[in-house]
């Protein structure tokens, strides 16, 4: 069974400040890069990952060049990967009134212009479904609402449980492509 490891993008200012983060294309702070460079040390030593996918996304992409950087594997990346629009919650505190009622409502686009959870599924989920089909272990770089998103493609999510799912920065969670468990 092939693997699937999936990975968030290092510490931002917008992470450090509690701040709302998803089409703001931002970079890592200096302790993100410290993170990014601690995450490929551990996917290296995994020793079996053979392809790097990331999202567009600045921080992002500085994330997955330390593992390219470590793996000496090209960093392919796929807009599916990109964070969730929030809208005009973009840059807000994430206590900011609504903005938590505003993510538990599936259907509904995120004001001003942003997703629905609907949206980032779909494309998502595409993605994954592509996945399947490929031969090599991968590691998706990516953010926390897509990572949420992952995770419930493998495991049944309650609302509670999905607004509760946490992927720290540089973390990796390991699934196996295919089938619906995790490693």
């Amino acid at each position: 069974m092939k693997k699937l490891y999936v990975t968030r993008h290092g510490l931002t200012e917008f992470n450090a400040s509690e701040c709302v983060c998803g089409a703001s294309d931002i970079s890592l702070t200096p302790e993100g890069l410290q993170q990014a460079e601690e995450m490929a040390k551990k996917a290296y030593a995994f020793g079996d990952i053979e392809r790097i996918i990331a999202s567009p996304m600045l921080r992002a992409r500085q994330t997955a060049q330390a593992v390219s950087n470590r793996l000496s594997l090209p960093v392919e990346t796929d807009n599916r990967l990109r964070e969730w629009n929030y809208g005009s919650f973009e840059g807000k505190s994430r206590l900011t009134d609504g903005f938590k009622e505003a993510k538990q409502e599936f259907g509904c686009k995120m004001p001003d212009g942003g997703e629905s959870v609907f949206q980032l599924v779909y494309r998502t989920y595409s993605l994954l479904e592509e996945l399947k089909t490929c031969p090599k272990n991968t590691i998706l770089v990516c953010h926390g609402g897509v990572a949420r998103v992952i995770d419930s493609y493998f495991h049944d999510m309650t609302i509670d449980r999905f607004m509760h799912f946490f992927l720290g920065n540089c973390e990796i969670k390991i699934y196996e492509i295919g089938d619906t468990s995790e490693l």
